[in-house]
């Protein structure tokens, strides 16, 4: 085959204008192009939906209050007894909420606004939900030192007023 063939094929298209064709500037401009792309991707950046917003800004506030249950689940399947697997559950269950709280400023940072104020406080008010949840498993798991005996030496424990025990009765 020579060169004049192979540069003559039916599906190429010369959009260089030469041999009578139609050039680059003969063809429409693409849709949504205004002469700079530059141009474009300002305009798209400066149209934020104020919507939006305030739904993102939301989800954010309110997403320590959704977590609660399924810690209320968590804390109520690790049980009470102290072993590791309960002592982590709640070390964890303890740790997140602080952090979160220490990152309050950086989590909203993105979404200041004047309607900010109001989801940082659920926002905290939330994670203090779950850093109760967590304080209530230690207590009832006896981890708490709620009485006086508990880091005095020479104080009495407190005497305990009844006993259970389980099981069947042996006759």
């Amino acid at each position: 085959m020579s060169s004049k063939s192979q540069n003559k094929r039916r599906w190429a298209i010369d959009l260089t204008g030469r041999r009578g064709e139609r050039g680059i500037e003969a063809l429409p401009a693409p849709p949504g192009y205004l002469g700079s792309v530059m141009q474009v991707h300002v305009d798209a950046t400066k149209q934020v939906d104020q919507g939006l917003v305030m739904k993102k800004a939301w989800d954010l506030a309110l997403s320590p209050l959704k977590s609660v249950p399924m810690n209320l689940l968590l804390m109520y399947m690790a049980g009470n007894s102290i072993s590791l697997f309960p002592i982590m559950m709640v070390g964890m269950a303890l740790i997140r909420p602080i952090k979160a709280l220490w990152a309050t400023n950086a989590t909203f940072k993105p979404i200041e606004g004047t309607h900010a104020g109001l989801q940082k406080l659920i926002f905290m008010l939330g994670n203090m939900v779950n850093i109760g949840v967590a304080i209530y498993k230690c207590h009832s798991m006896g981890v708490l030192p709620t009485h006086a005996s508990d880091w005095l030496a020479f104080q009495e424990s407190p005497i305990q007023m009844e006993y259970s025990y389980g099981g069947l009765a042996l006759t």
